[in-house]
């Protein structure tokens, strides 16, 4: 009885969506750790300052000759559709749908952190990495931009080896290591106030969406009608291409 109850507890614990987060970011580093690490530096769950004086938090980065990869791990399960220019995409498990944030503007805000913070001016060095568990099922995801991809995480080496064009010099990538080490590991309070600090700008950008305001810019919200149906934009279009 006692047995059947551990199990139970432990079904349960390992259900809950921040420890399958963290199961799903602990593969992805398993898997990175097979790179050759003389071509490939590996950096895991990095807390990266921003303009605005927060921080924004990414869960493995990769520095090499052939680029600097950012890898976004989504441990979901389900089918899964979106695109590159929605803002949610959809989760279908069963009958039941979810809308999440798409992960590709997560990690484009990463991306322009990371960027930021290491004065890189060429966009072209950067690749965002998308990687889902094999819980999920890719069922239609449509990418143009050939510097992002959408995969599995099994897949996530094979993506970045797939890119053999040197772009960084070997003095800029030691230089880019040196600085990323730099980054202390936060502790558990800070990870708190990071977690806290995203649950209230969501929050006001919300507030402010519903307002007819463009939380980017301060323009006004205004009615478009795109290829996947209604959606609002910023009136500051192109200047701003916030979509709500």
């Amino acid at each position: 009885m006692e047995f059947f109850i551990i199990m139970i507890v432990i079904a349960f614990i390992f259900s809950l969506p921040k420890v399958k987060g963290i199961l799903g970011e602990k593969s992805v580093a398993l898997f990175l750790s097979k790179l050759n690490p003389k071509e490939y530096r590996v950096f895991h769950d990095l807390y990266v300052p921003t303009a605005n004086g927060k921080t924004t938090q990414i869960d493995h980065l990769i520095v090499s000759r052939y680029g600097i990869f950012v890898v976004e791990t989504k441990n979901y399960k389900g089918w899964i559709y979106g695109s590159e220019k929605s803002k949610y995409w959809t989760q279908v498990i069963y009958q039941r749908k979810e809308k999440f944030y798409n992960p590709i503007f997560q990690n484009y805000g990463h991306l322009k952190a990371i960027k930021e913070y290491l004065q890189i001016e060429d966009a072209t060095v950067f690749y965002s990495v998308i990687a889902f568990s094999m819980r999920a099922t890719l069922k239609k995801i449509e990418i143009h931009d050939p510097r992002t991809t959408v995969t599995y995480i099994p897949r996530v080496n094979k993506i970045i080896l797939m890119h053999q064009k040197p772009r960084l010099s070997h003095f800029l990538v030691n230089q880019f290591v040196t600085k990323l080490e730099q980054l202390k590991v936060p502790n558990r309070t800070e990870k708190r106030e990071h977690v806290q600090t995203i649950k209230t700008t969501l929050s006001e950008e919300k507030k402010k969406a519903n307002a007819n305001i463009c939380p980017r810019c301060g323009g006004s919200l205004v009615d478009r009608k795109g290829k996947y149906g209604a959606f609002k934009g910023c009136s500051n279009f192109p200047s701003c291409r916030y979509v709500s």
